[in-house]
């Protein structure tokens, strides 16, 4: 298959290239990042479409990584629907009023899906830049993850009220997810029409759930998401934290390339998983900081666990922490191309 490494690795095929990429590569690692943001939200930078798109440039230009992604945030499909949410420093999403209730979600789902012309237009200026040689990689959160937050109202350890309204009362869940599944899908349909020639389903908090209760409760609803994707035929990558004995159950939801994070190999990752499915992953961002030496070794053993599946593209664990060294991401990059 013609085209660019990521897209041939995310098709299952070994190209001339291992391609590469980062989770979070745009961001506050970077100092030309900090130095634009500077004055501006986290949620106004991502409907800046001339901002946003810059953002999203930075790190293909310093790095070489072999794909872009939107810099957006899961938050952004909520945002736009007229929930009232803000990115709180030190405490991250923060929902002014959480879901708690059947009448909660009644007036949650009256919010239909708003209007996406600002990141479609920021999607479409990455593109004119990248051109035909490094695609960019859609992004939107899962549903479970933003139902997390909807109704525990702020990050937490457990999601102990969202799992909760999860048993104790079923079809308001199946209503809340469904409306988060539709409003996410359709974000993340609006950016690959706009150019974007993958996209990621992210799940972050997936792994706060049992296989059971992630198959029952919350897998229907990342495959309603993605089913937003069908027809336009674009790979679907799909990755959670914590997720490793969710695997197939994330594959089976509707993905084309599954994302591992670090607490799992990437050789029993592909076991589990049957030997046919592309991963990415899964360099630990703890070694980043690490000396070079053992960094080096880390993302050898990565490359070559990664060998044993049908295509690998290379990528974090998780996030690029903010504390991160640029230039160790360039060198990571300038290591994975040699291999």
């Amino acid at each position: 298959m013609p085209g660019p490494p990521l897209l041939q690795a995310f098709h299952g095929r070994r190209p001339g290239v291992l391609p590469v990429w980062f989770m979070r590569q745009a961001g506050r690692s970077l100092p030309e990042y900090r130095e634009i943001r500077q004055g501006v939200s986290m949620l106004e930078s991502c409907l800046r479409p001339e901002l946003a798109a810059e953002i999203t440039l930075q790190p293909v230009r310093r790095h070489g990584v072999d794909a872009a992604v939107l810099f957006s945030d899961i938050m952004i499909p909520l945002k736009l629907a007229g929930v009232a949410v803000d990115i709180v420093s030190g405490v991250g999403p923060v929902v002014d009023e959480p879901v708690r209730t059947g009448s909660d979600v009644d007036r949650l789902v009256a919010h239909e899906a708003g209007d996406p012309a600002a990141v479609a237009e920021a999607v479409r200026l990455v593109v004119a830049e990248l051109g035909d040689t490094t695609p960019l990689i859609g992004f939107a959160g899962a549903p479970f993850t933003l139902a997390a937050y909807l109704v525990e109202g702020r990050p937490s350890r457990d999601h102990l009220a969202a799992r909760t309204l999860m048993h104790a009362e079923p079809d308001t869940w199946r209503r809340l997810m469904e409306w988060a599944a539709d409003v996410t899908g359709q974000f993340l349909r609006a950016q690959v029409r706009a150019g974007a020639r993958a996209a990621q389903l992210f799940d972050s908090w997936a792994g706060a759930l049992s296989l059971p209760d992630y198959t029952d409760h919350a897998a229907p609803y990342s495959a309603r998401a993605l089913s937003h994707l069908d027809g336009l035929e674009v790979p679907r990558v799909h990755f959670g934290t914590g997720t490793g004995e969710l695997l197939v159950a994330m594959r089976d939801a509707g993905a084309d390339v599954v994302g591992v994070d670090y607490r799992i190999p990437l050789d029993e990752a592909n076991r589990r998983l049957g030997g046919r499915t592309p991963l990415q992953g899964n360099i630990d961002p703890a070694f980043l900081a690490a000396p070079w030496s053992v960094l080096e070794r880390h993302v050898r053993d990565v490359v070559e666990r990664g060998r044993t599946a049908p295509g690998h593209v290379v990528n974090l664990g998780h996030g690029v922490p903010p504390t991160t060294d640029p230039s160790v991401l360039t060198r990571i990059v300038e290591l994975v191309h040699s291999l």
